[in-house]
């Protein structure tokens, strides 16, 4: 489509948008109507919103909207599987200026209606307003689906701590993007459009597990909130951390220690959980840690002892374009 956001008009771009969309079967109303209706059999809706802002979280010469969108869904729905839930539904509030060319808004729609199918999920509705500064604000919703909520604030001293998905991809791929390069690929795509096990979440909090948390932030930084919210210490095992070669390689090229992207990069969205000790865990769950007695020493220990270089994303910090 051609033209820009100004020519189509407000209500011609929502109309754009959402004959883009797709449905499920928890959808009851979809959008054009004043809300939607999404089915929540379990009486209870789990919820979670995120904000995007061209040039802090991504770049335009970095990512198309296409990458935007995927990424935009999936860190959201990766929040609702890190309760234990199942992904229903998606709102999107869009800030664009006039200007924009009309096919970066329907291609960031297209990433979200794509990630969301991958989760499960749908498109159902959203708002768009004029700006200076495209921001793309996302709501995911879930479904419980009759099981507990897994909070972080429930680990207990004994407890094994377990991941699932990517750490430090996403890290590296900055890493690559940052110095005017576009390979390895994998981990460029890796930052772009993460891959968050959405499966991982419900079927964890079916094994039992106590507390769980996406990594977003970090591992150290999103372990350190399930130990401050457990009131535990929480140390991880280095040595049970697999680095693959070409992230290694990646590291040697840019003079990073790749751990330190495995540790402190984030957005990679994996997911971290702690399980009792006699719990039997799929293969696709790595043990890297354990829970213990809080002590003198920081929440979240590397192999018993400080983890003292700098690391995990605080929004108000320095980073930009994460």
């Amino acid at each position: 489509m051609k033209g820009t956001v100004g020519e189509l008009g407000e209500f011609g771009l929502i109309r754009e948008l959402t004959s883009r969309l797709t449905t499920t079967p928890a959808v009851r109303v979809g959008p054009g109507d004043d809300a939607a209706v999404v089915a929540a059999p379990d009486r209870r809706v789990v919820a979670s919103t995120d904000i995007l802002v061209e040039g802090r979280h991504f770049r335009r010469d970095w990512s198309t909207a296409y990458d935007v969108g995927r990424k935009a869904a999936a860190q959201n729905l990766a929040d609702i599987a890190a309760m234990g839930a199942v992904p229903t539904a998606l709102l999107l509030g869009l800030v664009v200026p006039a200007e924009l060319p009309v096919t970066w808004p329907t291609e960031l729609m297209d990433g979200l209606r794509d990630e969301c199918q991958v989760a499960g999920a749908s498109v159902v509705g959203g708002d768009v307003v004029r700006g200076d500064t495209i921001t793309v604000s996302i709501t995911a919703l879930g479904d419980l689906r009759n099981q507990e909520p897994v909070t972080r604030g429930g680990a207990q001293p004994g407890d094994l701590v377990a991941v699932t998905g990517w750490l430090g991809w996403s890290a590296a791929g900055f890493a690559v993007l940052s110095r005017g390069f576009r390979s390895p690929r994998a981990f460029v795509e890796a930052h772009r459009r993460p891959e968050p096990p959405y499966h991982a979440g419900p079927a964890a909090a079916g094994l039992g597990a106590t507390a769980m948390c996406d990594v977003s932030d970090g591992l150290i930084a999103d372990l350190g909130h399930i130990a401050e919210a457990s009131k535990v210490r929480i140390d991880v095992r280095s040595g049970q951390i697999d680095i693959p070669t070409q992230m290694n390689d990646i590291g040697q090229a840019v003079g990073v220690d790749p751990m330190q992207w495995v540790l402190t990069g984030g957005e990679d969205h994996a997911i971290v959980a702690t399980f009792p000790p006699d719990v039997k865990l799929p293969a696709r769950w790595k043990v890297i840690g354990e829970v213990l007695n809080p002590s003198a020493l920081p929440q979240v220990t590397v192999d018993g002892a400080p983890w003292t270089s700098k690391g995990g994303w605080d929004h108000f910090g320095e980073d930009v374009e994460s």
